[in-house]
């Protein structure tokens, strides 16, 4: 007897970032610079109303969306902190940002549909429109500094196109779309049948002034979709909880995913959530900009070539000059240098390799001297 499984995951493999990250936790004593997790705590209030809600039995279901006063809250925040205008009723609590784009992508793709994605990116996109039968087709971005070029877009768009991922700001490379870009990408799209599904995780950890959202555009709000997260703000990556505002007949077709993917987000960690758009997180930010400018000194001074990220934590170092495709040297370097980072092959990119600088002080510190001292082997 043959067991058959659905053929969508002979072409969807665990995340290589993930599998990668294991590779350097074998290796003894190497510094880990792969993951996209603060080295910050949860901010104590939100841990305490987490505690605090456990205590007087919220562990029952909440409704499916979110509780009304948490998506008012989240409503009012978006409006007055990013200038975003949903309605509570356009608004659901998700389990992370991974629920928020894979009931996107499921709600609008039937199979065959084309979604385009700017690269590099995060392989997640990629992995769930092939899940659901759709074709990704990358963008690539390299050769404008990582922005789009309407010109490619436009080349790049076919009858079968659905939809395009914004990722601003970007992972892996931090930089954030400027306005130029955004207005080119509208003028191609705003007379076509695709939604934009902006990805804005990052949006509270920027460093530069003019941060623009695509969904400030008004003529296109029936087709776009925004996705956030509570994990890199507020260092609330174990919580798994994110949200997704959409226009109300769009808002009604993702419900239905989320409600029998998940039912609802956890009662008790709602109350968390609550808390969290209280938090201020400027000082985080100001650490995340330091490290930034730290590490980006560190690697320019080495010679190698990167460009400055605008907003998230993430540097994406050039690393064609080398010789080697982008998993070989990323492998030498964890087993020769004991230090890790991620290839950039795993973000459709390759030539190149992402450092988290997310990590302490000391880890960053130890994990540049090393990088600096392997390069020297080469």
């Amino acid at each position: 007897m043959e067991l058959t499984f659905n053929h969508a995951f002979d072409h969807v493999k665990r995340s290589g970032i993930r599998r990668f990250t294991e590779v350097v936790k074998s290796v003894p004593g190497a510094v880990q610079l792969t993951i996209g997790e603060p080295d910050l705590d949860t901010p104590e209030a939100v841990r305490t109303a987490a505690k605090l809600a456990l205590d007087a039995g919220d562990t029952h279901y909440p409704p499916n969306n979110g509780r009304p006063e948490l998506l008012e809250a989240i409503s009012k925040f978006e409006e007055g902190r990013n200038g975003l205008r949903y309605a509570p009723d356009e608004i659901i609590l998700t389990i992370g940002a991974t629920e928020a784009l894979f009931i996107s992508l499921f709600a609008l793709l039937n199979p065959g549909d084309e979604v385009i994605i700017p690269t590099p990116a995060f392989s997640l996109y990629e992995s769930i429109a092939r899940l659901c039968r759709a074709v990704p087709v990358n963008l690539p971005t390299e050769d404008n500094r990582f922005q789009i070029d309407p010109a490619a877009l436009a080349a790049a768009i076919t009858p079968r196109t659905k939809a395009l991922v914004l990722t601003s700001p970007n992972n892996p490379t931090g930089c954030v779309y400027t306005r130029e870009t955004l207005d080119a990408i509208h003028a191609v799209l705003k007379d076509r049948p695709i939604f934009v599904i902006c990805d804005e995780v990052y949006r509270q950890l920027v460093y530069t002034d003019d941060f623009t959202s695509f969904s400030a555009f008004a003529d296109m709000r029936d087709r776009v979709i925004v996705v956030q997260s509570y994990s890199k703000p507020y260092a609330m990556t174990g919580w798994r909880l994110g949200y997704v505002m959409a226009d109300r007949p769009v808002h009604d077709k993702l419900q239905v995913a989320h409600q029998y993917a998940v039912v609802s987000a956890p009662a008790f960690v709602q109350a968390a959530c609550m808390e969290a758009l209280k938090y201020d997180n400027s000082a985080d930010t100001a650490l995340f900009r330091r490290r930034r400018d730290y590490v980006y000194k560190r690697l320019t001074d080495m010679g190698l070539d990167v460009q400055k990220p605008e907003g998230a934590f993430y540097m994406f170092i050039r690393v064609k000059e080398f010789g080697m495709d982008s998993l070989t040297f990323c492998t030498r370097m964890v087993k020769e240098g004991k230090v890790g980072l991620t290839p950039g092959v795993y973000f459709g990119c390759e030539g190149y390799m992402r450092l988290s600088y997310c990590y302490s002080d000391a880890d960053l510190k130890e994990g540049l001297d090393r990088i600096e001292a392997f390069l020297k082997t080469l």
